[in-house]
């Protein structure tokens, strides 16, 4: 996630006694002109005025939408570390007591576009917390490469020691949260919960609102994995056996004609969704719990267990914070699925995959509307101009509830947008 001005941004130059060699990353990131002049009068102030006029609900022309052009990526070995966090505009100071105080833990898996990563950490970082990556071992090797890299620069971001081929849809997709929860709980971090996303997520609250929510009257103490008691329409994911293809071209999930026993335990299955904030108690029940095993063991030839694995558990007696009675409730992801367009919201303005919305510049002003920590998915190689909207409001925000001196490497830019203006201390 980096900022680019009007010089390119290079972060590193790295100089051996015996050779030197030059390895410079520079990521993909939308430039602020293009090669024709913008029409200031038409699209306004780029990008800042672009951005308030989206986040306010108005339609833009093309010629305004098309402004950011990605730019080479070029993936380097090494990283100046030194230099990186400043270069790149990261908080490397808590911003508030109550949050030094509750650290969090993150999983984030991730398979493309290292520099929609990049802006995704960048937003959610902070010193205190904790970052487990999980990059798909399909991915290529200057890519792992890349991350690697990137997560050897700071103390508190690691690779999971694990790798998975991840299949949409499949176990694996399980196994990978589960290979960096493992890492975690012997992290020498005391973090409070972890929460999962994947590289095409992006925060919609601040660090700040994230611990005020899972400190306040409704989640205290509590995991939150929205879900129901599985419907008649999703038994066939959890009835039938199922096996992973790792096709090079067509990865997927195949269903045999095959019937599943009964869940172990005679547990009573949930679907729900694959994302959560879960605490730490509850993890390590995960992970030692004997009930909690055997139904990892019985869902391996299940159709995206990750579906029903979190919300089974939080629904058990005895397990931390458990309750029986939830549902749908937890403000964890806003997204615009394909068959609730005109009753959840009103449409996708950027386009669909998988009957998920990749939110292009007009979906922004529902994004930003909605009481979630979350959303999903943004592509900043499809939709440049929506991410780079998102992390400038969203750095705004988090500047602003700041009880510390703000650094001025913490600024994406001096002024917002959207009624909002940069009013803190800010360091000369």
């Amino acid at each position: 996630m980096i900022q680019l001005n009007a010089a390119k941004l290079s972060f590193l130059i790295c100089l051996g006694l015996c050779l030197c060699t030059l390895i410079y990353v520079k990521t993909k990131v939308p430039s602020l002109q293009t090669e024709e002049a913008v029409d200031t009068a038409v699209c306004g102030i780029h990008p800042d005025e672009l951005c308030m006029s989206l986040f306010d609900g108005e339609e833009l022309g093309s010629e305004c939408l098309k402004l950011h052009k990605p730019e080479t990526l070029l993936l380097g070995a090494k990283l100046n570390c030194s230099r990186l966090a400043e270069d790149l505009h990261f908080i490397t100071s808590p911003l508030s007591k109550e949050e030094e105080e509750y650290p969090l833990a993150y999983i984030i898996t991730i398979h493309k576009e290292l520099e929609m990563f990049i802006r995704l950490l960048r937003a959610i970082y902070a010193p205190q917390n904790v970052y487990c990556i999980h990059v798909d071992d399909k991915s290529p090797e200057d890519y792992k490469a890349a991350v690697r890299s990137l997560a050897d620069c700071f103390p508190n971001v690691f690779l999971a020691s694990n790798a998975e081929k991840v299949v949409y849809g499949g176990f694996s997709r399980l196994q990978a949260d589960m290979n960096c929860m493992k890492d975690l709980v012997r992290f020498p971090v005391p973090w409070k919960s972890v929460i999962n996303l994947c590289g095409q997520d992006f925060p919609t609250k601040t660090n700040h609102e994230i611990i005020q929510n899972l400190q306040g009257k409704q989640w205290r103490g509590k995991s939150i994995t929205p879900g129901v008691k599985q419907p008649p329409t999703m038994s066939h994911r959890t009835q039938n056996q199922h096996k992973e293809i790792i096709n090079p071209k067509n990865p997927h999930v195949q269903q045999l004609k095959l019937k599943k026993g009964r869940p172990p335990h005679d547990l009573v299955l949930y679907f729900g969704t694959a994302y959560y904030s879960l605490t730490r108690p509850f993890v390590e029940f995960v992970l030692k719990d004997q009930r909690a095993k055997d139904l990892l063991e019985w869902s391996k030839d299940t159709y995206s267990p990750d579906e029903h694995y979190w919300v089974t558990l939080n629904r058990l007696p005895g397990a931390p914070g458990a309750d029986p009675e939830a549902g749908w409730e937890g403000n964890v992801r806003s997204i615009k699925w394909r068959d609730q367009e005109k009753t959840v919201h009103d449409g996708c303005k950027g386009h669909y995959i998988r009957d998920i919305c990749v939110y292009g510049p007009g979906d922004l002003k529902w994004v930003i509307e909605q009481d979630n920590m979350f959303a999903n998915k943004f592509e900043l190689e499809t939709y440049p101009l929506a991410v780079v909207c998102m992390e400038r409001w969203h750095r705004l925000k988090v500047l602003e509830q700041a009880n510390v001196t703000i650094k001025p490497a913490w600024q994406l830019q001096n002024e917002g947008y959207i009624g909002m203006r940069l009013n803190a201390s800010i360091e000369p």
